[in-house]
């Protein structure tokens, strides 16, 4: 018995801290495969001793620590009892309709509504007080901040970042010891942030989950998530279903995730009771109401395979090992590689120089080695960065309550530390070159190809091998190399974007290509004469050319360059006032003389005027094809007395 208690505790401490960096953002101090095998050893003993802790996760939820005043919640947020057996979950549906929707992996959020307006963003919290981050409502996407109903309203959901903004986010993290081990960490740094801006660029979307009050009776769950959607909410996929069903019902689902169809992050499945009323009528045990739900979560299957060797990786300064193995199959796809995140996780797992590995998808997603048996030797930290050949350096790093090592190119000139430039270089406003995200530049980095923007003209010199690595193939390869040829032939505007001049964007490099060409451009940086007189550009744009102009490194690239690519003849225009000079307008809808929005909106600036997204009294003109539209913006501009126009007679008035 007192084996039992010990080892009981000790379950008790290791699940709350894990819990604890898990909701507040720390590092990652044991996969979910662990975390849900110890819970259910903590749950077994405490079946067997009667011998329950207060603070045992048994009894307590998580608990998020957010930024804002602590608030009680109005009603209590819970968690939901866990099953892997889908079995338990047709015996819990019983003969009644119930909801099966996704599980997703964020931070519950309460949002509050009275007379129509958002009045309150809570946390989740541990369930009964959360924090009001109410200043965050313009910074999240996923909820209306007005709406028709003018009662009161309180609606729970997930805030998440989707797998493809955590790889583009993740990556281009200034601090590189910031970055964090999966997309819920992310959401969860994310909202402890004081900056909404910062926030918005993150991308945190809100998906409703459920109404939990509104004042007039809605007693179907489904008519209530309509109701929901109606209103504006982003609101989470359902299916309605009977308990015989629900086995080939969950199966389709688990198909979506595991074909990797799924962007935004799920940790297994969720079922509701369709009658709302039956819903609140059981009782609360533990830290859990009997009858609100039932969470389901996946069986983690485990392969086991022999580590080949550790490839570094380098990305920014961090260098990140990558544990290469014995092909395996997990999940129906075929597995060779799985982060080992830094030196400290390492350590942790006890990887040799040799060794078997045990590996899952994390969330039928992510591989992640979770266990190391059969370890011979000691793994070798690489004293040089891969990508630039400098020295490397260990560092300790505090995250929450923990602390990380890990490994550092000591090069502030590494190519892979200036991963932004690049994709910034490659992105629709500069060299518009697809194919090549963030990671794939990073391969390219580590492997040698990319040290300089010119090295992108000179990737089909490494043809042979790309066409071998992870993710290439034929065809993705011949993508690659069209977009790279066609990005030969450019506009001088998006040039000089892609040159990644500090505080020179599109609408100055407009300013500057509109007064003087390109070759004034060229002509200015040679003579060192500065951009002070073209308006809108001043004394402090001007300098930071100038000064990015004197680095000899800058100068040389923009060379290398010069001699890849053609840039587009643009005759000045330093004095003509356009048509659209001094008019502002705003574009809604769609279009079809103009390629797109964006075309539209470049012909408008090119032509003298100024495009903004909102109808104040400022604004001169509304183009909208469809002017008997009862849309926000239609109404404001009828209120506020300004003309409404097609794009036909935009054309007309002020077209070339």
């Amino acid at each position: 018995m007192e084996d039992q208690k010990k080892r009981y505790e000790e379950l008790v401490k290791l699940l709350n801290e894990a819990s604890e960096a898990y909701y507040n953002g720390g590092e990652e101090l044991m996969s979910n495969y662990e975390w849900d095998a110890m819970f259910d050893e903590l749950t077994t003993l405490e079946a067997e001793t009667g011998y329950i802790l207060p603070e045992s996760p048994t009894q307590n939820t998580g608990a998020e620590e957010s930024g804002g005043e602590k608030e009680s919640h109005e009603f209590p947020a819970l968690s939901l009892a866990k099953t892997k057996q889908i079995s338990e979950l047709q015996k819990w549906a019983e003969d009644k309709p119930v909801w099966l929707s996704w599980k997703l992996d964020g931070l519950t959020l309460v949002l509050t509504y009275d007379g129509g307006k958002l009045t309150k963003i809570l946390t989740r919290g541990n369930g009964r007080i959360g924090s009001n981050i109410t200043y965050l409502k313009n910074a999240i996407k996923g909820f209306p901040l007005k709406i028709k109903y003018q009662g009161h309203l309180v609606v729970r959901g997930e805030a998440t970042i989707s797998y493809s903004d955590f790889e583009l986010i993740n990556d281009t993290i200034e601090d590189d010891d910031e970055k964090y081990a999966n997309p819920r960490n992310l959401a969860s740094g994310t909202l402890n942030l004081d900056d909404p801006e910062k926030v918005k660029e993150r991308h945190v979307h809100f998906h409703a989950f459920t109404l939990v009050y509104l004042e007039e009776e809605i007693r179907s769950w489904g008519e209530r998530m309509d109701f929901l959607e109606k209103e504006g909410f982003t609101v989470i996929e359902r299916e309605l279903v009977h308990a015989d069903a629900l086995e080939e019902c969950i199966g389709r689902w688990t198909k979506k995730v595991e074909s990797g169809e799924m962007d935004i992050p799920v940790d297994g499945l969720v079922i509701c009771y369709d009658d709302t009323d039956y819903a609140s009528s059981g009782s609360v045990t533990g830290h859990h109401a009997t009858k609100a739900g039932y969470a389901f979560k996946w069986q983690d299957v485990s392969a086991m395979s022999e580590l080949l060797y550790v490839e570094w990786s380098c990305a920014a300064s961090t260098i990140s090992p990558v544990a290469v193995f014995e092909p395996v199959t997990l999940e129906g796809t075929t597995v060779s590689r799985a982060s080992l995140c830094n030196i400290s996780e390492m350590e942790r797992l006890g990887i040799g120089k040799k060794c078997t590995l045990e590996v899952i998808k994390a969330n039928k997603i992510i591989p992640k080695c979770i266990s190391v048996q059969n370890a011979e030797g000691s793994f070798e930290i690489p004293s040089h960065c891969p990508v630039c050949g400098a020295p490397t350096q260990i560092r300790m790093h505090q995250k929450s309550k923990t602390q990380t090592k890990t490994l550092h190119c000591t090069n502030p000139d590494c190519t892979a530390k200036h991963v932004k430039k690049f994709t910034r270089f490659v992105s629709k406003w500069g060299m518009d070159i697809d194919g090549l995200s963030i990671q794939t530049m990073l391969k390219f980095m580590n492997e040698g190809f990319l040290k300089e923007f010119a090295d992108i003209y000179h990737l089909s010199e490494h043809g042979d091998r790309i066409r071998q690595m992870e993710g290439f193939g034929e065809k993705s390869y011949a993508n690659m190399t069209r977009a790279i040829e066609k990005s030969r032939q450019v506009h001088p505007v998006n040039f000089i974007y892609a040159l990644c001049i500090p505080m020179i964007g599109i609408d100055a490099g407009k300013k500057i290509v509109a007064k003087d060409g390109f070759d004034g451009f060229l002509e200015r940086l040679e003579k060192k004469k500065g951009f002070e007189d073209i308006d809108g550009i001043g004394p402090e744009k001007s300098g930071s050319v100038l000064e990015w102009y004197e680095n000899e490194r800058n100068r040389s690239s923009l060379k290398a360059l010069l001699e890849e690519v053609t840039i587009e003849k643009v005759e000045p225009q330093p004095d003509q006032a356009g048509k659209c000079a001094g008019l502002t307008f705003v574009i809604t809808g769609d279009v079809h003389s103009y390629q797109n929005r964006d075309a539209f909106k470049a012909y408008v600036e090119a032509a003298g005027g100024k495009v903004t997204g909102s109808v104040t009294s400022k604004t001169s003109y509304l183009v909208n094809n469809d002017s008997a539209s009862t849309s926000s913006k239609n109404r404001k501009a009828k209120e506020l007395g300004i003309p409404i126009i097609t794009e036909d007679e935009f054309v007309k008035k002020f077209g070339e």
